[in-house]
């Protein structure tokens, strides 16, 4: 029995002590965990703190960080001066502490980070919760930036949204926190943050979308501003008024449940704040994105501010816009652009509206002109010899297989060049284009500025090759400068902020792309296909020189034209091409045409063109001597039909014989055989006798006497 209970009492005691093993090795690797989790974690504050201790000695100092500027501003000027666009950003004047009103202070802490006096750059209680939100469902972990997170990112970092960018963001947060007070972090941020529209700080956005400074802002407009910080282009003013308007009442709310404002202050009426209103924007960034640009080559590397002074005429462009809107097909786009005559661009519109697409349709689109290209033709056929004048054939031809047909199908049979011209007649222009070659017609397309690529088959007269709407403006500003080259441009100088020039642009130097005889004629064609042929829509009650272009299936229309110094091209269609039923250049874009040049020419005076063909002398002879030559030269049938050798001038008997002491060009006098007396009734013999003789051989002509020896001698 005594053996039995100590085996007891050894069982219970093994029991026991396996039971208490268990528990102690738990409690071993509890206790290393908590050893090496202390351990890290004192190692990573550690780590930490050397982080934000180098990244406050690098941090710029407060001065500095005030100075910085995140990109440079541009302010796009007209030709009057007057302001038409600022791109870039946009700084406004910087305030201090004491000049922000509180109410703006109040409304950004209460709608971007709340507990801002409490925290030490990053918000724990932010972050937790974000973090669990994260873990427990399926929302993405965001939000958790504070003001001066937001602050460090602006200024150090970029918007990626990636975890490094995330540490660095927090690590520079805390850096600030260490190095600034937290009014001067309210200030920098409220200097710098971005609020939409270009605009960054509170000053600058106060002054684009109120039209004031930041030190007058009222309640609602501080709420406006402080809700555009999450998401500028959304909720900016400029861009959705309701959505403005609608953050903003958020904004108030949260002022009020957070005891920043009271009930009745956030009560006010959001929907009576006065928005600056912004006019003209749209159509002009069409001309800002085409000339802007160029900046890259007319200007150094520079970050300053700068100014763009340009050579828009702001009262054209509304005028432009508003003939393009007004008069383009349902469906179709519509362009316009208009030069001065130095090529100065006065107006240009690229669509009919730039918010609904930026596609530039005047100096980008590549599309066919139809019979506005027979300018090239005609001005090589008149270089050639041509006169408007002269008389052509309209007839059925066939030129290499192709058979250009006339609109209607109808021939007139002859005609002038200018009806020919005026009528837009395709089978003189493809006789003419035949005759000249078409290589000729293309090189003359490249000598008046087209810069695309152009086809020489026969088919290129008729406006095949597609081209821009600019070059095309910039061919027939040529002509109206009398064959003087016009090179289109937008950027008159550049200044800084200050004042100072920086560019300004040189007049270039004058080159003659044809004789003035030939711009001559050329004027003298386009203006009949205006007064009386296919641009008649295009009359604004003065002269006025152009021509209209039609493609197949009516796919493109196209005027361009010129009066008083202005030269306006004009161009409807689709973007993708297709037909628009009625779409003729002599319709739509020639009264767009008018409807814009009406307004564009009604401070300038009336100008006639000069269409006196001044042709040189190759092109002056009267027909006759053309024809029968000058007795001065070579022999020539007279009036009567009778054969005259040189030198010989009818006398003032009607013989045929010289008059006395003179004698023909470079032959000594000497005497001369009568011709022998005809018959009665016969006619009287046409060349004398010496004529004969030397003529067919039967005599020598006698020998010239020695030459008299000089006097003296």
């Amino acid at each position: 029995m005594a053996k039995r209970g100590s085996r007891r009492k050894a069982a219970k005691k093994a029991r026991k002590a396996a039971s208490g093993k268990q528990p102690g090795k738990f409690a071993r690797w509890a206790k290393r965990i908590v050893i090496w989790g202390g351990a890290l974690a004192l190692l990573g504050a550690l780590f930490l703190g050397l982080a934000v201790m180098f990244a406050a000695r690098s941090l710029p100092s407060y001065s500095q960080l005030k100075a910085t500027q995140n990109a440079q501003t541009i302010v796009v000027r007209a030709r009057d001066g007057s302001v038409i666009v600022e791109l870039g950003p946009s700084f406004g004047q910087w305030l201090n502490s004491d000049e922000i009103p509180g109410i703006m202070k109040e409304a950004m802490i209460s709608v971007e980070d709340r507990r801002y006096y409490s925290h030490f750059g990053v918000d724990p209680i932010r972050l937790t919760g974000a973090i669990l939100e994260g873990m427990t469902g399926e929302k993405r972990i965001g939000g958790t930036s504070t003001i001066t997170q937001q602050l460090a990112r602006n200024v150090f970092l970029n918007s990626n949204r990636t975890l490094d960018r995330k540490l660095r963001e927090a690590v520079l947060a805390l850096a600030l926190e260490s190095k600034f007070s937290k009014e001067q972090i309210l200030e920098l941020y409220l200097n710098k943050v971005y609020f939409g529209g270009g605009a960054y700080g509170i000053d600058s956005a106060s002054r684009k979308f109120f039209s004031h400074p930041a030190t007058e802002l009222n309640t609602a407009e501080a709420a406006i501003i402080a809700g555009l910080v999450k998401a500028p282009s959304r909720y900016a003013p400029t861009a959705d008024v309701d959505a403005a308007v609608n953050r903003a009442k958020v904004v108030l709310r949260l002022m009020r449940e957070q005891g920043r404002i009271t009930a009745e202050q956030a009560s006010v009426n959001v929907d009576t704040v006065d928005l600056r209103q912004e006019s003209g924007q749209n159509s002009v960034r069409y001309f800002t994105d085409w000339a802007l640009p160029q900046l890259d080559i007319l200007l150094p590397e520079t970050f300053e501010p700068i100014e763009v002074w340009t050579t828009l005429d702001v009262g054209m462009q509304r005028a432009a816009t508003a003939a393009i809107t007004s008069n383009a097909p349902s469906g179709a786009q519509g362009a316009l652009v208009s030069l001065d005559r130095d090529g100065a661009i006065l107006a240009l519109v690229g669509g009919n509206d730039y918010v609904e697409t930026n596609f530039n349709r005047a100096t980008t689109a590549l599309r066919q002109p139809g019979s506005s290209w027979k300018l090239f033709v005609y001005l090589a056929a008149l270089e050639a010899g041509y006169t408007p004048e002269d008389r052509v054939v309209d007839t059925p031809v066939t030129i290499d297989g192709w058979s250009p047909r006339n609109s209607g199908g109808n021939y007139a049979g002859e005609m002038s060049l200018r009806s020919a011209f005026a009528y837009s007649k395709n089978t003189v222009a493809a006789q003419l284009g035949n005759e000249v070659g078409f290589g000729t017609v293309a090189s003359m397309a490249r000598r008046f500025g087209i810069t695309t690529e152009i086809s020489t088959f026969p088919a290129m007269v008729l406006g095949s090759s597609e081209v821009r709407l600019l070059d095309m403006t910039r061919a027939f500003a040529s002509v109206s400068a009398m064959g003087a080259s016009v090179e289109p441009y937008g950027i008159v100088k550049v200044t800084t902020a200050e004042g100072e020039t920086i560019y300004e642009r040189d007049k270039p130097r004058d080159v003659k792309l044809v004789p003035d005889y030939v711009a001559a004629g050329m004027t003298d064609l386009l203006q009949s296909a205006v007064q009386t042929g296919t641009g008649r829509a295009a009359q604004i009650g003065r002269p006025v020189a152009g021509k209209t272009g039609t493609t197949s299936s009516n796919k493109d229309g196209y005027f361009v034209g010129f009066s008083s110094g202005i030269t306006t091209g004009v161009w409807m269609g689709r973007d993708d091409n297709k037909a628009v039923s009625g779409l003729q250049g002599g319709r739509a874009p020639a009264q767009a045409f008018s409807a814009f040049m009406r307004f564009a020419v009604k401070d300038r005076p009336v100008e006639k063109f000069d269409t006196d063909l001044k042709l040189p002398e190759w092109q002056l002879e009267p027909d006759d001597e053309f024809y029968f030559g000058d007795p001065d030269d070579y022999y020539y049938i007279d009036e009567q039909g009778n054969l005259i050798e040189p030198g010989r001038v009818e006398g003032p008997r009607g013989d045929g014989f010289p008059i006395e002491g003179e004698t023909g060009p470079g032959e000594a006098e000497r005497p001369r055989r009568p011709p022998e007396p005809a018959p009665d009734g016969a006619a009287p013999q046409a060349a004398s006798d010496d004529f004969l003789d030397q003529a067919t051989g039967g005599s020598e002509p006698p020998e010239s006497p020695p030459p008299a020896p000089p006097p003296g001698q």
